[in-house]
């Protein structure tokens, strides 16, 4: 028998268990790659999901904020002239600030509910902030003069021989990244106040008597 056989089967059997421990290691670091790679994709929508999510809730309280200074504002006037509207547009857009202000649209219209509790809209503008504008631009609004909006009113406000200041508000939310809300929301609200210190609110002499 060769007395070196045992020493190069040994040496063999060394070479081999090193082998085999460099693929387990080997084996390892493709486990985490693997691991890491089904995980991070998880992680980032999870943290852009939360930013963007976060974002979108922050603004559309500020839009509610925002419906409801108009008519507040608005209802606690005795007439209104338009810069009177302007000042109130701008009052009540700056509230998105640090957003983007020219994405708010708002519209302030008055309401008249008749005695069969008809609502008609007695006049209406809208407002916007222009790109770089410190004051609110005045715009025709949606809604105008006669239109009949009966059926948007709560049922409970269908009060006969009233009248009602009418405030909308929206933004278009658009993400920042875009990881996980793919595509813009509008968010919108409106608010309803009644007229405090005279019974309607003639807005540049209309109604002329209420």
């Amino acid at each position: 028998m060769n007395p070196g056989a045992p020493m190069q089967v040994f040496a063999k059997f060394w070479r081999n268990a090193r082998r085999s421990v460099r693929e387990f290691v080997a084996d390892k670091r493709a486990l985490a790659a693997t691991e890491f790679a089904v995980i991070v994709p998880l992680m980032l929508v999870m943290f852009f999901g939360t930013v963007e999510f976060s974002s979108a809730i922050a603004i559309d309280r500020k839009v509610t904020l925002i419906a409801r200074t108009l008519s507040d504002l608005t209802s606690q006037s005795t007439t209104l002239s338009d810069s009177d509207m302007q000042n109130s547009f701008t009052a009540s857009i700056s509230i998105i600030m640090p957003y983007d202000a020219t994405l708010v649209k708002g519209a302030i219209s008055q309401i008249y509910v008749d005695a069969n509790k008809i609502a008609t809209v007695q006049w209406s503008k809208a407002g916007t902030i222009a790109s770089g504008a410190t004051q609110a631009t005045l715009a025709t609004s949606g809604r105008k003069a006669g239109d009949k909006v009966t059926s948007e009113i709560p049922s409970t406000l269908l009060v006969p021989s009233t009248y009602l200041i009418l405030s909308e508000a929206s933004y278009t939310y658009k993400p920042t990244v875009g990881y996980v809300l793919k595509s813009s929301i509008l968010l919108s609200d409106v608010s309803y106040t009644r007229p405090r210190q005279v019974t309607c609110v003639p807005y540049n002499g209309v109604p002329s008597s209420c």
